[in-house]
């Protein structure tokens, strides 16, 4: 029996070319449409449990597409994944992951049947009873460690448990005693916590899912620099998300940031006028806007001009000369015709001075 998921389009093109299986890790399938790249490549990429994957050799050449329920190689058993690509497209994918065969390439079996669904989803409600009893087991042998997830294989046989740990863990003794408590074959593996946040999911601060439980599969370090090249507070409360790490999202566009900073002069130049001296405060980068303070500490005296203006500055300190002041005449007068205008408009008192008005009539009138 062929048993196949239902994922939809997301974007309106073929399924598959753009359909979320499973929420997680979907590649755009961008040669779908091409049938010698369809049928080019032996092996297709199946996904499992979160961000767990693999590739498996198609040897009966069943005509799989994406979203299509399989049963493939396990070891030992089988295990029931979701095709997430085929063509190839995979070949592209392994070698961009660095995929090596250890042994002979594990292969797809069938299309999945009533019955190892069945197996599958019978299994699969066993997980966080498991996951729950191992954390006691584990507290009760003394281990400095946290299981963070249960992922069952899908015939039962074999489970991986997903620990969480900051040193290094002798773990053999809690294998011995999981085996026999769950009977099944025990495989641990060790994750960070980016990746548990990821597994567990979230919203974060942003109003969001969290970036690492919907799209992202490779985690990047996040260095505090990142946030000091776009000027954000050095709160580690602020900087740190769910997985009490620094954001992923402080990556996304510190690139730009480093590349407008090239157009701007450094931090450390001071300018010099005739009546004092400026040193940098902050900087908007978009607006390549620099503000300036009288003092180094504190700020005193604030004076914001543009990129240009400090570099014509920088320029005359350096033949000797000293401006006047750090804005131009130019500047001064487009500050005169500035349209900006409090939403408020008056004084928030100006009704207590119409009550006084008001009274004051009623007097005359007595």
């Amino acid at each position: 029996m062929r048993f196949i998921q239902n994922t939809g389009s997301g974007c309106g093109l073929n399924v598959n070319g753009c359909s979320r299986v499973r929420n997680k890790l979907n590649n755009y399938d961008w040669l779908y449409d091409i049938r010698e790249a369809q049928t080019g490549a032996e092996f297709v990429e199946v996904q499992f449990k979160n961000t767990r994957k693999g590739y498996y050799m198609n040897k009966e050449r069943l005509p799989l597409k994406k979203g299509d329920v399989v049963t493939v190689e396990a070891s030992p058993g089988h295990d029931v994944g979701t095709v997430t690509l085929t063509g190839r497209l995979v070949l592209c994918q392994m070698k961009k992951n660095r995929y090596r065969f250890d042994e002979e390439p594990k292969k797809v079996y069938r299309y999945s049947k009533t019955t190892d669904i069945d197996r599958f989803n019978e299994v699969k409600k066993l997980e966080h009873e498991t996951m729950i009893r191992s954390r006691q087991i584990a507290v009760e042998l003394g281990l400095n460690m946290k299981i963070g997830d249960v992922e069952y294989q899908g015939d039962g046989n074999k489970a991986i448990f997903y620990y969480i740990a900051d040193e290094r863990v002798d773990f053999r003794q809690l294998i011995k005693v999981l085996a026999e408590t769950f009977h099944i074959r025990i495989e641990m593996k060790q994750i960070g916590a980016r990746q548990e946040a990821g597994r567990i999911g979230g919203i974060g601060p942003c109003g969001r899912e969290l970036c690492c439980s919907a799209w992202m599969s490779s985690f990047i370090s996040v260095a505090t620099d990142a946030a000091r090249y776009q000027d954000l507070s050095m709160n580690p409360q602020k900087l740190a998300g769910q997985c009490a790490k620094l954001k992923c999202c402080l990556n996304y566009e510190v690139d730009a940031y480093v590349e407008g900073r090239k157009q701007l002069p450094s931090r450390k130049i001071e300018l010099q006028t005739l009546d004092n001296t400026y040193y940098h405060y902050k900087t908007d980068v978009f607006k390549k806007e620099i503000t300036f303070s009288t003092d180094k500490n504190i700020p005193a005296n604030l004076v914001t001009i543009n990129s240009k203006r400090a570099f014509e500055i920088i320029n005359m300190n350096k033949n000797g000369e000293k401006p006047f002041s750090l804005t131009n005449d130019k500047e001064v007068k487009d500050d005169k015709h500035d349209t900006t205008k409090d939403i408020l408009g008056d004084s928030i008192s100006r009704f207590d001075k119409i009550k006084k008005k008001k009274r004051k009539k009623k007097s005359n009138k007595g």
